[in-house]
């Protein structure tokens, strides 16, 4: 097996292989250091690349599983991590100058659960700076490039994350989604990205974008990929206090079935209105293509969907500048210019604007609540349009819309976030350029299991997701 095909292989293929000793962890991770150092002077989907660590840790893998110690699926596979989580020993920079030089003395929770299950840490992924931006355009570390159409942006804040797993840079990389910054990037890019109930997977040792509205998760290639990772890195932490303490799954174990009985939403308002033609019309084949496999399609009603946007801005801007005073006070000429002036925008929210958008956080999940007692599903797109133009403006929504003066990009994706639920970005088409669209499945608190269950038949049904860019 040459190298490329190593590196093309998912992670059930892969772990397979390695389980019967067929292929070897560290002919594993040569592959896939191999393109990273290929594609990386193009792609820019990395700040940091671990290659002495990750060959020391695929011959430790390697030698485990020669006696026998197979730690399970994700033992000796390629995961590269948004360079927002701590590593320790490994400079985590946040994309940012101000952490340039930081050195965490701990891992995160999640390198440590990834460590456990043996597999092989090897990258830090570029993102936008501190992550409030849909982009990925950084301004200290370059911006990095959409694989699918290098002019274009991958989607922020995890796009090199996305661009990694996209061109098999690793089998796996992990995100975090405050509004929308693992499924944009995956929906931009062309792969599967979860964002989990928040409180699912840890947040412990990352750093902070919105204290309240941050959640960390995956982006694989497929969508039982996603699974298995979930598999190794969900569950109660009580070093985050926003950690929900409630039974996990094995989602890998429940993908199987079709999608008969499976009551599946499409929301009236603000979704598809908002959305372009050309990517409303391919989430519509998707959905097709859902009810094709047994699942029933009913309309829904989320008024409180597009006022989500504006409280979840107010959450999160006036979150960041807390978490960022210090810094804003001190190194303030370190930010690039529109990052600093979106963090500094929260001083200027009072608390009763805070109360007040939390306030409507509430009545938005309620209303989301409400509307999942009716169905098990929300399919909506992931993004209202394709990847933009890299150092275009974020695109607004048109005047004359609710969404006027408000980012596009998140418009979609952020609701989820304020109700709390999961939702999973998967490919479902291209554009007539060539450009990947994404569709989004949302579910009930804490049953990713049907999210990923509905994706996973939605892409045996399909073959997008077996797509790869030119590069």
């Amino acid at each position: 097996m040459s190298a490329d095909d190593l590196a093309l292989l998912t992670i059930r293929e892969a772990a397979v292989l390695l389980q019967k000793r067929e292929i070897s962890p560290v002919d594993l991770i040569e592959a896939t250091l191999a393109r990273v150092d290929r594609l990386q002077p193009t792609l820019n989907a990395f700040i940091t690349v671990m290659h002495d660590a990750a060959r020391r840790d695929a011959r430790r893998a390697e030698a485990e599983i020669a006696r026998g110690r197979h730690r399970g699926p994700l033992h000796g596979i390629p995961v590269s991590l948004k360079d927002l989580y701590y590593t320790r020993g490994v400079r985590t920079t946040a994309g940012s100058k101000v952490l340039a030089d930081f050195v965490p003395r701990y891992d995160s929770t999640m390198a440590v659960k990834l460590r456990r299950a043996g597999a092989v840490i090897f990258g830090k992924n570029n993102m936008h700076e501190f992550a409030p931006g849909s982009t990925n355009d950084n301004a200290h570390y370059g911006p990095c490039r959409n694989p699918w159409d290098q002019s274009r942006i991958p989607g922020g804040s995890s796009g090199g994350s996305a661009v990694a797993v996209a061109t098999s840079m690793g089998m796996a990389s992990m995100g975090s989604d405050t509004a929308g910054s693992i499924r944009i990037p995956a929906a931009l890019c062309g792969v599967v990205g979860l964002k989990p109930t928040t409180g699912r997977v840890s947040g412990h040792g990352v750093v902070a974008l919105s204290c309240s509205l941050d959640t960390t998760g995956p982006l694989t290639r497929t969508a039982e990929d996603c699974a298995l990772v979930m598999d190794v890195i969900a569950g109660y932490d009580p070093k985050d206090p926003l950690s929900v303490r409630a039974p996990v799954d094995r989602y890998s174990e429940k993908l199987k079935g079709d999608l008969a009985g499976l009551r599946v939403g499409i929301p009236r308002e603000h979704f598809f209105p908002t959305t372009s033609t050309e990517v409303a019309d391919l989430v519509r084949q998707g959905i097709r293509v859902l009810e094709q496999l047994g699942a029933s399609m009913r309309e829904v009603s989320i008024p409180l969907a597009g006022v989500s946007t504006y409280a979840a801005n107010v959450i999160t801007r006036s979150e960041s500048a807390a978490y960022h005073e210090h810094w804003l006070r001190t190194q303030g000429d370190d930010y690039s210019p529109d990052v600093k002036h979106r963090l500094e925008t929260g001083f200027y929210f009072s608390a009763v604007d805070y109360i007040k958008a939390q306030q409507i956080r509430t009545l938005v999940r309620h209303e989301f609540e409400r509307v999942m007692e009716e169905v098990d599903l929300l399919v909506t797109p992931t993004t209202p349009i394709p990847a933009t133009p890299i150092s275009s403006p974020e695109p607004l929504g048109a005047p004359g819309t609710e969404q006027e003066g408000i980012l596009l990009m998140v418009c979609l994706t952020r609701p989820h976030n304020m109700a709390g639920l999961p939702a999973i970005s998967l490919p479902c088409g291209f554009t007539a350029e060539g450009l990947p669209v994404g569709m989004q499945l949302g579910g009930r608190a804490l049953d990713e299991a049907t999210v990923l269950r509905a994706a996973h038949a939605y892409e045996q049904a399909t073959d997008w997701h077996t797509r790869r860019p030119p590069v």
